[in-house]
């Protein structure tokens, strides 16, 4: 396998020879009050990230991978606080449900303000430049794939662990001395203000990747930028009635374009593309299409894994495996569009 093109960072930040972003936002001072309104925190923030991009500018550009560490208040410090005022009102993902999770009321995900995860092991199966991987398997899901092949864990929101933050810390530390590459957080669209409070709990130089399928509203966005290494991000669709048959959810190309094309400005991105029987044409072609445009840096994983799961027998059009031809076409496809850094 060639050596990808386009995570020249997040290897050095592997190698221990670069910060992971989230440390360097540790390192930015911030005063704020927690009693703030949300217009104020934000205010802030919007200030505060200038001062983050010019210390990143100046830490990539030198090569340093050592510098103070905030104990006190710090630029994570806000994004939490941040959070902590979102979720009285909850809009993590475009949905946006508006509803207060720290009174226990439930959106689309039907999750509290308490998260949780069915799983957490060092994973040989994602791709080669990640594994082993730290993934931490969260419950529940913003979307409802007809074909999800995690099914038992998107469903059921109040399976699983209860992920404390400082507890999860520890554990991703244990895994990074057993050989961990990095630590991955799968479905963390429900989850952003534990995942925040779980990296801001962390002592270990470690690349965090955001494993998702960028349906995040545009202020989590926002608040990621600082926080994320590498957007391990799906692009399934190439329109919105696919996403909204297959996924229940609307504007899926409005809103997973605008996310891409934010995470692109300020992290880097390995994209999968998971190929769905009979959907070259109104899928795989646009959504391939849309990425040699916009966003053609990237790594680009064209995926062939699909299978039937969950509910996909109500669907005979997709009830079956992928077709030899379309694998050959979908290659085709790909390796027509100009983009430079594809694994197949």
């Amino acid at each position: 396998m060639k050596e990808p093109f386009f995570l020249q960072r997040y290897q050095k930040v592997e190698r221990n020879e670069l910060p992971a972003k989230y440390r360097i936002s540790r390192s930015i001072p911030v005063t704020f009050e927690k009693t703030a309104s949300l217009d104020e925190l934000w205010y802030t923030h919007r200030l505060k990230i200038q001062d983050y991009r010019k210390l990143l500018t100046s830490i990539d550009t030198d090569g340093h991978n050592s510098y103070p560490i905030i104990t006190n208040s710090s630029l994570i410090d806000l994004k939490i606080a941040i959070l902590e005022k979102i979720i009285e009102k909850c809009h993590f993902c475009e949905r946006r449900c508006y509803v207060n999770r720290k009174r226990d009321q439930k959106g689309y995900c039907r999750i509290g303000a308490i998260s949780r995860y069915a799983s957490e092991f060092l994973h040989t199966g994602e791709e080669p430049e990640l594994v082993p991987s730290h993934t931490i398997f969260f419950t529940g899901c913003v979307f409802s794939c007809v074909y999800c092949q995690n099914w038992d864990i998107a469903t059921h929101p109040q399976k699983g662990m209860i992920a404390d933050p400082a507890e999860l810390a520890k554990l991703i530390e244990k895994r990074h001395k057993q050989g961990a590459r990095n630590v991955n957080f799968v479905t963390p669209t429900p989850h952003p203000h534990t995942v925040i409070k779980i990296i801001n709990n962390l002592s270990v130089n470690i690349p965090v990747i955001w494993n998702s399928n960028m349906y995040h509203s545009k202020e989590i966005a926002e608040l990621l930028e600082g926080v994320v290494d590498v957007y391990l991000a799906d692009l399934r669709y190439g329109n919105d009635c696919c996403a909204k048959k297959y996924s229940k959810v609307d504007e899926y190309m409005k809103v997973v374009t605008e996310n891409l094309t934010h995470a692109y400005s300020n992290a880097e991105i390995l994209l999968r593309h998971l190929v769905l029987p009979g959907h070259l044409d109104c899928c795989t072609k646009p959504a391939v299409e849309w990425v040699a445009t916009h966003i053609p840096h990237v790594r680009f994983n064209l995926m062939f894994q699909y299978t039937p799961h969950h509910l996909a027998y109500k669907y005979p059009e997709i009830n079956k495996p992928l077709a030899r031809q379309e694998m050959e076409k979908a290659i085709e496809i790909v390796l027509s569009s100009g983009l430079e850094d594809v694994l197949v």
